[in-house]
């Protein structure tokens, strides 16, 4: 082989390997940051709960906060399920360890308690109080999101743009499942008339 052409290929061979490394970089930096809150997995505790408990999801008087910290109180590995992203879950956490209450205001995803299995399966059970770039799965990055799970158990991902025309119809969905409308407007805020 002339030297010109190994010169190339020991060139072609660097730059792919510096490619490589700072990709494997990015993602290494990334690893701690994303997924720690999936909202699938959040579905799927959800799910389990209602089974156990003749199809009814959990449901506390002091508030959804509490009724949430019902879903984690037999598994506390849970929690990063039941908290959005930037949440370490230490408000659950310190609750569980210590028997307190936890306000709804101090929880970082939003959970609609009165419901069961047999209601209708496109009503957002769970969702992120706060949109943040990129959700949890791809924490920090794209556009401002929200994550939603839904009674079915899927997730869906929800733009801000279009945060306002999802809060009215889950309003309605709450309505026709014999929620108060005031109830489902504490919900979705966002929904209210003149906003």
């Amino acid at each position: 082989m002339k030297s010109g052409n190994v010169r190339r290929v020991l060139l072609i061979l660097g730059a792919l390997l510096a490619l490589v490394v700072c990709v494997g970089a990015a993602w290494l930096h990334h690893l701690g940051k994303v997924h720690q809150h999936c909202m699938k997995l959040a579905g799927s505790v959800l799910s389990d709960y209602a089974r156990e408990h003749g199809g009814v999801f959990p449901y506390h008087t002091n508030g959804f906060g509490d009724a949430l910290l019902l879903l984690v109180k037999e598994e506390p590995s849970n929690v990063p399920f039941i908290c959005g992203p930037g949440d370490d879950g230490h408000v659950f956490s310190n609750a569980l360890a210590h028997g307190l209450h936890v306000p709804e205001a101090q929880c970082s995803r939003v959970y609609v308690q009165g419901l069961s299995e047999t209601n209708y399966p496109g009503i957002a059970i769970l969702f992120d109080h706060h949109s943040v770039r990129g959700g949890d799965h791809f924490y920090g990055s794209g556009k401002p999101l929200r994550e939603v799970c839904l009674l079915d158990g899927s997730m869906q991902t929800i733009l801000d743009a279009r945060w306002a025309e999802f809060s009215r119809q889950q309003v309605e969905l709450l309505v026709e499942a014999g929620f108060p409308r005031e109830q489902a407007l504490r919900y979705y805020p966002e929904a209210a008339p003149g906003r």
